[in-house]
């Protein structure tokens, strides 16, 4: 199979669908890899390690589409990429189309068989695909986070620690799952004052373990919701229903009742957002202000540290890459009900029941589209 990897185009966006040592595996398994002029120059994976890994190197993302029979990327394809993909051809990479209609449809009218990285499952009711970004995502949360409570962003300045005889800041997490643990890693590690609020006892309990009484758990309902994010400083959203839109979770009327510099960080902005007043930014302009209140809703969270989130990304990946190039998709979806889980459009059906729910659209199971 002939694999491409384009340059990624959205804003400040510098990760890349394979690297150097992913494409070296590939062309262990038999494959050809094209890689466009300088797709991951920015984090440090020249063209000529792409060559000495096996790599040819073209010059347009237009070539790239024209010739492969899978592209690999990292984030959703752009109108412009959208209408370069063609009937049959597969795309490996995150969509997030939930919130999205226009990409939907441009997946639907190119005919491409799309399979998400954020909706492949395993064994233990992950997903495995999108835990690492999660992680990064976190992490890098409770970093952006402290930046903005800082009086040059527009913050109520307000330190994440404290200092010996003043509260460290107050730090509410509504959801507990991989993005809410490791931003609470983080806060916890920089001393401020954690609450996760979460909808599972099961979880709850877990968090409890995990972290030893440093943080505090608290059953998530709307009265909770208010109570937690009026006596924060920041509130980090990390809500997720997998392939769905994010519920949102606090309303213009409670964001309109927070304290003035009081932070919000949205990481479910890609399934539209967990607050009512969210909407995308990027790495270049990050936050904005509703309210007096800071929001960090950046899209592409985990492109701010682009070499570790592709590193990351490429570990977990690569072998449902290998998989899918080795056998054919549908051969390899027929095989793994984990990746066939990933299965978003084929053919100009949606296949993911969420998405189509969402959207109004009418949904073909997996099934109906590479047999049992």
């Amino acid at each position: 199979m002939l694999v491409g990897v384009p340059k990624e185009i959205k804003n400040r966006e510098y990760r890349v669908g394979l690297t150097p040592s992913s494409v070296r595996e590939m062309v262990a398994n038999g494959h050809d890899v094209v890689v466009q002029k300088n797709a991951g120059f920015e984090i440090g994976f020249t063209d000529e390690h792409y060559i000495a890994a096996g790599a040819r190197i073209l010059e347009t993302a237009a070539e790239i589409f024209a010739s492969a029979d899978m592209i690999v990327k990292v984030k959703e394809p752009q109108a412009v990429e959208c209408a370069m993909l063609r009937e049959g051809q597969i795309l490996y990479t995150y969509l997030h189309l939930a919130p999205d209609a226009a990409q939907t449809q441009g997946l639907i009218k190119s005919g491409a068989i799309a399979i998400a990285y954020e909706t492949v499952t395993d064994n233990f009711g992950g997903l495995p695909l999108l835990a690492p970004m999660s992680e990064v995502a976190g992490r890098l949360s409770i970093q952006a986070g402290a930046h903005a409570l800082e009086m040059s962003q527009g913050g109520r300045g307000v330190l994440m620690g404290g200092v010996p005889g003043v509260a460290p800041a107050k730090v509410a997490i509504i959801g507990g799952g991989v993005v809410g643990t490791n931003a609470a890693k983080m806060a916890v590690g920089m001393g401020a004052d954690v609450t996760i609020l979460d909808r599972s006892i099961h979880r709850m309990q877990q968090l409890d373990d995990i972290f030893g009484g440093r943080v505090k758990t608290v059953y998530s309902t709307v009265d909770a919701i208010e109570q937690y994010v009026l006596g924060a400083d920041l509130t980090v959203g990390a809500v997720l229903i997998p392939g769905a839109a994010a519920p949102k979770l606090v309303s213009k009327t409670l964001v309109a009742k927070m304290d003035r510099g009081t932070v919000l960080v949205d990481v479910a902005i890609d399934q539209g957002g967990c607050f009512e007043t969210s909407h995308a930014t990027t790495h270049e302009a990050p936050t904005y202000i509703v309210d007096e209140v800071v929001h960090y809703c950046v899209a592409n969270m985990p492109g701010g540290v682009a070499r570790t989130s592709t590193l990351a990304l490429n570990n977990a990946t690569l072998p449902f890459a290998v998989q899918i190039a080795n056998k054919g998709w549908k051969q390899a979806l027929k095989d793994d009900k984990h990746l066939a889980a990933g299965l978003n459009v084929a053919g100009g059906h949606v296949t993911y029941e969420a998405v189509a729910r969402d959207q109004g659209l009418a949904y073909v199971p997996t099934s109906e589209i590479v047999g049992s």
